[in-house]
């Protein structure tokens, strides 16, 4: 494992990327840069989505602001967000976690946050499609990505997986999980998927 890294943990809202990566700073002594967080502490959005009731991030200037983070860093760093691949520049990344949870559990957590409507729905069908897996290899290229499914693991357990894909005593990989055909086999297409 090399001393110094950028991490990106991305997924759906609801997965579990601010405990993970606040567990994982901990175990390597790495820095967090919640995207959430930056964007509302610095003002780095253009406006609010009243329909979704969250900020529309400047996408420009959080890159920027980013990399100047990223430059200033002189340890480990842990870029977490649903957007982050969208915003940290590919060639300073070393590793993307893309956590991936069944989309039956995702709705447990989000309706338990108070997501409802068309924002409910959005995440949910994001993650049956693989939204944030695709971005994030489209954006930071497959050999960087690594897809860690969470659905019924305690978060240690993930953690233990992560830190081992670091370390090179485990393969990362991409493809391990299908929910679409798991949705289709269990006939509830209609129930997930066009709700808005």
């Amino acid at each position: 494992m090399k001393n110094r890294m950028v991490i990106i943990v991305t997924g759906t809202p609801g997965v579990g990327k601010t405990t993970i990566s606040k567990l994982l700073a901990s175990k390597l002594n790495a820095e967090i840069i919640n995207m959430g967080d930056l964007i509302k502490r610095e003002g780095l959005f253009i406006g609010v989505d009243g329909e979704r009731d969250s900020l529309i991030a400047d996408e420009g200037r959080l890159s920027k602001r980013i990399k100047e983070i990223i430059v200033g860093c002189k340890g480990t760093i842990i870029i977490e967000g649903h957007f982050a691949v969208h915003v940290t520049p590919p060639e300073m990344t070393d590793i993307v976690f893309v956590l991936r949870k069944d989309p039956e559990e995702l709705k447990r957590t989000l309706e338990k946050r108070g997501f409802k409507g068309k924002k409910l729905w959005e995440n949910i069908e994001a993650e049956i499609l693989d939204v944030c897996l695709w971005d994030s290899i489209s954006i930071h290229g497959k050999e960087k990505v690594c897809e860690i499914d969470v659905t019924e693991r305690k978060p240690e357990e993930t953690i233990e997986e992560i830190i081992q894909i670091l370390r090179g005593e485990r393969r990362c990989q991409v493809g391990i999980v299908d929910w679409l055909k798991e949705i289709e086999r269990k006939g509830k297409i209609d129930e997930y998927l066009g709700k808005f």
